[in-house]
């Protein structure tokens, strides 16, 4: 089953909640077959320009090197082979990269056969509170240490105090 990564979009002053909502986005995690098959064109639809500009960079170094120093052209077919199961693997990673150069936050992973279903999970278990009060930091430790545990008579993991037979 589908696993997807939730991102929240930063607040915006003038959004309502349901304008906020309809900006989060929903990540698949896994193999992206149409980013190894087209990989310039599915970073152009998906607007991946850092993305697109460094990996025709690197196929244009790969491709520099290989003839500067004679190297067959079957072996260009394995390098570029190897380019294009590295980007149907990393896809959704450059995917996620992008949202978090534009300031989305994930929140929450989901799981759903479709990605409808899994939207739906994700609304569901979302709570109307504020959602600055669950980002806010941890309380810093205490300078005199953790306070001290209670005294109890059982050791281990399991909660029965009574020794065994």
């Amino acid at each position: 089953m589908p696993v997807y990564t939730v991102h929240e979009p930063p607040q915006r002053h003038d959004d309502d909640t349901l304008a906020h909502t309809a900006r989060v986005r929903f990540v698949r995690d896994g193999f992206h077959f149409w980013a190894m098959v087209l990989a310039p064109l599915w970073m152009l639809r998906h607007r991946l320009w850092i993305e697109l500009i460094a990996y025709l960079l690197i196929v244009g170094g790969a491709v520099f090197v290989m003839r500067r120093l004679g190297i067959e052209e079957e072996a260009g077919v394995w390098v570029a082979l190897f380019l294009a199961v590295l980007v149907g693997m990393e896809a959704s990673s450059l995917l996620r990269w992008k949202l978090a150069r534009r300031g989305f936050e994930q929140v929450d992973v989901v799981v759903g056969d479709r990605l409808e279903e899994a939207e739906r999970r994700f609304f569901d278990s979302w709570s109307d509170e504020p959602r600055e009060a669950s980002r806010s930091a941890p309380a810093p430790p205490s300078p005199f240490g953790p306070p001290p545990a209670a005294r109890s008579d059982i050791v281990g993991l399991f909660p029965q105090p009574q020794a065994r037979p």
